[in-house]
C-alpha cells in the first residue's frame, strides 16, 4: 500500500497475470500423467456483470472474440448468472476433445478484456474442471485478486463439504507446477459450480 492508498482509502488490485494463469496449461500435463485427473474439457471466468450498457457491449464483444478464436477447436460459450450476482462465462470444448491451452487462452481474452475496459476489480476467479479416475470432480480455482491457484474437491453427493484431506494432497502434488495460494484460510469453496 503506497502513501496516496492511505489518504485515498483505497487499494489496487492486481489484475489479471496471464503468466500465473497459464501455468495450467503445462500443470495439468502432470495431473494426468502422474495422478491420473484428467480435464473435463469446460472451464469459466467468474466477475460481478454491471447493468450498463457499455459493459454488456463489452461482454458480447468478449464472446464473439471467445467464440472466434476457439472456431477452430470447436470451444462454445455460454453465460449464466448465479445466486449471488455473479456472473459465469462458461468454455466447453468439442466432446472428447479436451483442451487446457484453448481454455486458458479463451479465459484469458475475458478477463484481459475486463481489465482493459476498466473493471479488473469485478474479475472474481477462473475455474477449470478435471475429474479423477473415480469420476469425481476436482476443480482448479484461480483467484484474480491474489494471482494464485488452489485445488477445490467438494465430497461427492453433498453441496456443502469438502475435501480439505484431498486438496491438501493435490498442494503437496502441483505446489512445483502451479502457484498455489500459501494462506489456506483463502481457498473459499465454490459451491454450485455450474461445469
Amino acid at each position: 500500500m503506497g502513501l496516496r492508498d492511505v489518504l485515498t482509502g483505497r487499494h489496487t488490485v492486481k489484475g489479471p497475470a496471464p503468466d500465473k494463469l497459464f501455468a495450467i496449461t503445462t500443470a495439468y500435463v502432470t495431473l494426468q500423467a502422474e495422478h491420473q485427473i484428467n480435464p473435463v474439457g469446460t472451464a469459466a471466468i467468474v466477475f460481478q456483470a454491471l447493468a450498463t450498457s457499455e459493459f454488456e457491449a463489452c461482454l458480447r464483444e468478449m464472446e464473439e472474440v471467445v467464440t472466434a478464436t476457439g472456431g477452430e477447436s470447436g470451444t462454445t460459450v455460454s453465460t449464466q448468472d448465479d445466486s449471488y450476482g455473479y456472473r459465469w462465462m462458461i468454455l466447453h470444448n468439442q466432446p472428447g476433445s479436451p483442451s487446457v491451452e484453448d481454455l486458458a487462452v479463451g479465459i484469458n481474452a475475458v478477463s484481459s478484456s475486463i481489465e482493459t475496459a476498466g473493471h479488473g476489480e469485478r474479475l472474481l476467479c477462473a475455474v477449470f474442471a478435471f475429474a479423477d479416475a473415480q469420476k469425481r470432480r476436482i476443480y482448479f480455482i484461480y483467484n484474480y485478486k491474489r494471482g494464485y491457484w488452489y485445488p477445490f474437491v467438494p465430497t461427492a453427493g453433498s453441496d456443502s463439504e469438502r475435501s480439505t484431506e484431498r486438496e491438501l494432497q493435490l498442494k503437496a502434488q502441483m505446489a512445483s507446477e502451479l502457484p498455489i495460494e500459501p494462506e489456506l484460510e483463502r481457498w473459499f469453496p465454490l459451491w454450485g459450480i455450474p461445469i
